[in-house]
C-alpha cells in the first residue's frame, strides 16, 4: 500500500490543546479513498474529537477489520497503537487487548460488511459484553472495495448502481446494539460534522459500550438515484432527535427550578447560563422508547440521527469480570503466579 505522507513542518501559530498538541498531530497520512468519500470526513470528525479532549495519542489503541472504512485509522492517529485485524473479528481482538490493558482508550473502527455480514457475531457479543470501547461503524450500504454488491445494511427496496433492486430485509445494528445492553447509542451522517464529532467525544468519554452507527455514502458505487444511503437522500431524510454538545465533566452544578420559570446558573468558565425549564418529548434514557422511536421513523423513510439512547451510570467487562484494577500486563510473576497452595484451593472449591 502507498501512503502519501504529509509535511512534518508545523506552523508557529497553530492552536495546541492543553496536552500541547495540534490538530495536525492527531492526522496521518493522505488519504488514499475516493474524493469525497464519506468515510474520510469521519475520519477528520475523529481527529477533531480527540484534540478537543485534550487525549494524548499514544493513550488510544485503533483497531479495525477489513474494507474501506478498515483503511481509515490509517489516515487518523498517526502516533497511536494500531492492528488491522481480519474480516470481522475486530471486536475480539480489541477486547482480548481491553482486558490486558485497561488504561487505553479503545476505538474500534468498521464497516457494514465487516460488522453486519461476517461480523456479526462479534459486534453482538461486544455490546452486550459491554466492553468499554467507542465503536463506529462507518456504514455507506455496499461492498465498496468488491465493487458495489449489497451489503447486509442496505434498505429492502434501494437501486444499486447497476439497477438491481435489493430484495433482502437490512439487518439495523443500532436496534441490535439497544436490545443487547450498548449504554450509549448514536446514529449520524457523515455529511454532518456539527452533530457527529460531539458524538464521538461522548462515546469516547463514555466508559462503557458505546456505539455509534454513522451512514458514509459511497461516491463510487452508492451515491446515485434510487440508493438510500446517498448524500441526496440522507440529507433530504434526517430526523434529527436533539442539538448534541459534549463538556468535559467538572464539579457538579445542580438548579432547582419549576417548569415554565427561568433561572440563572454560574458555569465553570465564570459565564451564565440562562435556564428556562420546557418539556422535552424525547427522552434518550429510555432503551425501549429509543426502539419504539427509531422504528416508527423508519417506517416513514426518515434516518433518525442523534443520541438514542444513553446510560449515565454504565458498567463494562472489567467490572462484570471483577479483574485487577492494575492492567493485565503490568502485573508481575507473584501477582500470576501466587503458588501451589493457591492454586489447591482454587481447584478445591471448583470440585
Amino acid at each position: 500500500m502507498t501512503y502519501l505522507a504529509k509535511p512534518k513542518l508545523h506552523h508557529p501559530t497553530l492552536q495546541t490543546n492543553k496536552v500541547g498538541y495540534t490538530r495536525r498531530d492527531y492526522e496521518g497520512p493522505v488519504s488514499t479513498l475516493c474524493a469525497g468519500c464519506g468515510h474520510d470526513s469521519i475520519s477528520a470528525a475523529i481527529i477533531q474529537a480527540c484534540w478537543e479532549l485534550d487525549i494524548e495519542p499514544h493513550r488510544v489503541a485503533k483497531l479495525s477489520g477489513i474494507g474501506c472504512s478498515s483503511k481509515t485509522p490509517t489516515y487518523f492517529l498517526g502516533a497511536s497503537h494500531g492492528f488491522n485485524t481480519v474480516h470481522g473479528r475486530m471486536p475480539s481482538v480489541l477486547t482480548g487487548a481491553n482486558l490486558a490493558n485497561r488504561d487505553l482508550l479503545y476505538l474500534g473502527v468498521s464497516g457494514d460488511g465487516d460488522s453486519a455480514s461476517i461480523g456479526l457475531g462479534q459486534f453482538a457479543n461486544a455490546m452486550r459484553r459491554g466492553v468499554n470501547m467507542a465503536y463506529i461503524v462507518e456504514n455507506n450500504g455496499v461492498y465498496g472495495l468488491t465493487k458495489g454488491q449489497f451489503s447486509a445494511t442496505a434498505d429492502r427496496g434501494s437501486k444499486s448502481k447497476k439497477g438491481i433492486i435489493n430484495t433482502d430485509n437490512p439487518i439495523d445494528l443500532v436496534g441490535i446494539a439497544l436490545q443487547l445492553g450498548a449504554t450509549y447509542v448514536a446514529r449520524s451522517f457523515s455529511g454532518d460534522k456539527a452533530q457527529l464529532v460531539p458524538l464521538i467525544k461522548g462515546a469516547l468519554a463514555h466508559g462503557g459500550a458505546a456505539f455509534i452507527d454513522v451512514i458514509s455514502p459511497c461516491v463510487t458505487f452508492n451515491n446515485h438515484s434510487g440508493s438510500t444511503k446517498s448524500y441526496e437522500h440522507i440529507r433530504q431524510n434526517n430526523e434529527a432527535v436533539s442539538v448534541i454538545d459534549f463538556y468535559t465533566p467538572g464539579h457538579e452544578i445542580t438548579a432547582e427550578y419549576s417548569p415554565g420559570t427561568v433561572i440563572d446558573v454560574e458555569q465553570h468558565d465564570g459565564s451564565t447560563l440562562r435556564l428556562r425549564k420546557l418539556h422535552e418529548d424525547y427522552d434518550p434514557t429510555d432503551r425501549y422508547a429509543a426502539m419504539s422511536y427509531m422504528n416508527a421513523h423508519a417506517a416513514r423513510g426518515e434516518v433518525v440521527t442523534g443520541l438514542l439512547y444513553v446510560d449515565a451510570l454504565p458498567t463494562d467487562l472489567h467490572t462484570s469480570l471483577n479483574t485487577s484494577g492494575h492492567p493485565l500486563n503490568s502485573l508481575g510473576v507473584e501477582q500470576l503466579c501466587p503458588g501451589a497452595q493457591a492454586l489447591d484451593k482454587i481447584n478445591a472449591a471448583l470440585r
